[in-house]
C-alpha cells in the first residue's frame, strides 16, 4: 500500500517569487493563500483546485490520493 502523503508544500508567489513551506490541510482545499512577503493574496489558477496544485511543490492531499478535490 503506497499511499503515503506529502504534507509540506513549498509555494512560491508569483508576484515576488518568495518562497515558503507550508503544511497542507488534509481535510479541505486552500482556496486563498497571502503571501509574507508582499501580502499578495494569491488564488488558484484556472483549472486548479488550491494555491497548492498552482503554485506549491507538492499537490494537495485529495490529488494525491487520486481523488476530486472540493471544486
Amino acid at each position: 500500500m503506497e499511499n503515503t502523503l506529502t504534507l509540506q508544500s513549498t509555494i512560491t508567489c508569483p508576484n515576488c517569487g518568495f518562497q515558503q513551506e507550508e503544511t497542507m490541510p488534509t481535510d479541505a482545499c486552500q482556496y486563498f493563500y497571502q503571501c509574507t512577503n508582499c501580502q499578495a493574496v494569491l488564488k488558484p489558477q484556472q483549472g486548479d483546485c488550491c494555491v497548492f496544485c498552482s503554485y506549491g511543490t507538492v499537490a494537495c492531499p485529495p490529488i494525491q490520493m487520486n481523488k476530486s478535490c472540493c471544486k
